[in-house]
Order: structure tokens, then C-alpha cells, then sequence
């Protein structure tokens, strides 16, 4: 059984996608990189009203570790940002598929490479 939601679509870049409700999808980062991060401490998020690329780069995570870059899993504009993670970064790593959100995007264009649960299992797993 995956510990990754079912219900979600994963980018090889360790970002998730929620399934779009009214054209507006949620992207977050997966538990998996957030324990590879380690303890977030700062995040950069895109602005609203920005648009973004698939897998182009649109933010940061820097964590006690490293400073890493966020990936858009789509295109699109983005609509919101999660003012809690900016408040409170480690929500990234105690709740990445809930509150740990990052920004939702109006999805121009799906990303072509993202993977089911099942399939980024598989992949992290090597």
C-alpha cells in the first residue's frame, strides 16, 4: 500500500497535484521530500497572479540541509498561496499532502510526465 494518496498525481520532482476542482488543482510537495530535506525553515512561493510552467522552476524550500528549488507539475496561473507555510514552514514536513500545502494553480496545460501513486512508489523506490 502506497503512503502516498491515491488520489494525487506526482511529478518525477517530488511535487504532487491535486485533481482540479473548478479548473483550480492544489501542489504540494511529497512526505518523501520532505524528509530528504530535512527541517524547512524558509519557503519561497510564487505570487498570485504568476504563471507558471511545468517543470520549470517557480520557488524554493530551504531547510537546514539545503536549499532546494520547487517545481510546477503544471501550467497555469496561480491563484493562491499557502500564507501558513510561509508562516510556518515546518508545516511542510508535519503535514505535506494536508496543511503543508504550497500554492494552487488554474491549470493551462498538465504536466506530461506525472505519475500515479503507484507509479512514484515505484520510482522512489529506484
Amino acid at each position: 500500500m502506497s503512503i502516498n494518496p491515491e488520489q494525487l498525481r506526482y511529478s518525477k520532482e517530488h511535487e504532487w497535484l491535486s485533481a482540479p476542482e473548478a479548473g483550480v488543482a492544489t501542489v504540494g510537495i511529497t512526505s518523501h521530500a520532505a524528509d530528504a530535506l530535512g527541517d524547512v525553515v524558509f519557503v519561497q512561493l510564487p505570487e498570485v497572479g504568476a504563471t507558471v510552467s511545468a517543470g520549470e522552476t517557480c520557488g524554493e524550500l530551504e531547510s537546514t540541509k539545503s536549499v532546494s528549488d520547487l517545481y510546477s507539475p503544471v501550467s497555469g496561473e496561480v491563484t493562491e498561496v499557502n500564507q501558513d507555510v510561509v508562516d510556518d514552514p515546518s508545516l511542510v514536513n508535519s503535514a505535506p499532502f494536508e496543511g503543508g500545502w504550497l500554492f494552487k494553480v488554474r491549470e493551462s496545460a498538465e504536466g506530461a510526465d506525472l505519475l500515479t501513486a503507484a507509479e512514484y512508489d515505484a520510482f522512489i523506490a529506484g
